[in-house]
C-alpha cells in the first residue's frame, strides 16, 4: 500500500479507513442518485440504498475473501451535506477476525492468571508462561493478516471509493 486513497482523507494503518466528503446536493436526490446509477450505469455493482444508507459491494465475480465493502450514509450538519462512510472487509469476516482478538485476549488473560497462581505456590508454570509470551505474537499476527488483507483487498477499495465519488459528482 504505497498510496493511501486520497492521502490525507484515510488513515493506511486503520484496517477501516473512514471517509467524510462534504457535498453540494440534496440527501434525497443523492440517495436517489445512488440508486439509478447502481442499478442503470454499474449493476455488476452489488448495492442498497436504504432510505439514507448506502451498501455497494465489488462484483461477484470479483470478490474474494479480502474483498471490501462501501458503508455509506448521507449526513446533514450545521456545516452542510456529507457522505460520511467506511471502507472496510464485509461484516462476516470483521466479525470473525474481532472473535478471534477477543478469543486471544482471553486466552492470554486465562494463562497469566495460571502463570501468577503457579510462580506464586511455587509450582511449574512453564506452559503458562510460554502461552503468555506466545499469545502476544499471535495477536499480531492477527493484526498484520488484517493489513495483508486490506491490501489484497486494496485495489477494489479504491475502485469502490472511485465509485462512490463518481456518482457524488454526476
Amino acid at each position: 500500500m504505497n498510496e493511501p486513497i486520497h492521502q490525507e482523507n484515510l488513515n493506511r494503518v486503520l484496517l477501516k479507513p473512514r471517509f467524510k466528503i462534504p457535498v453540494q446536493d440534496q440527501p434525497d436526490n443523492l440517495s436517489g442518485k445512488f440508486k439509478e446509477v447502481l442499478k442503470n450505469d454499474y449493476p455488476s455493482y452489488r448495492g442498497k440504498v436504504v432510505g439514507h444508507h448506502i451498501v455497494v459491494d465489488v462484483p461477484e465475480k470479483e470478490e474474494t475473501f479480502w474483498s471490501p465493502q462501501l458503508h455509506a450514509e448521507i449526513i446533514t450538519e450545521e456545516e452542510g451535506v456529507f457522505v460520511k462512510g467506511i471502507l472496510g472487509p464485509k461484516p462476516k469476516v470483521w466479525t470473525f477476525f474481532m472473535f478471534l482478538h477477543f478469543a486471544v485476549a482471553v486466552a492470554f488473560f486465562v494463562f497469566f492468571v495460571i502463570f501468577y497462581t503457579n510462580w506464586s505456590l511455587g509450582n511449574d508454570y512453564t506452559f503458562a508462561m510460554w502461552m503468555c509470551i506466545v499469545l502476544p505474537i499471535i495477536w499480531v499476527l492477527l493484526y498484520f493478516s488484517g493489513q495483508l488483507g486490506k491490501k489484497f483487498g486494496y485495489t477494489q477499495m479504491q475502485n469502490l471509493h472511485d465509485l462512490m465519488i463518481e456518482i457524488i459528482h454526476k
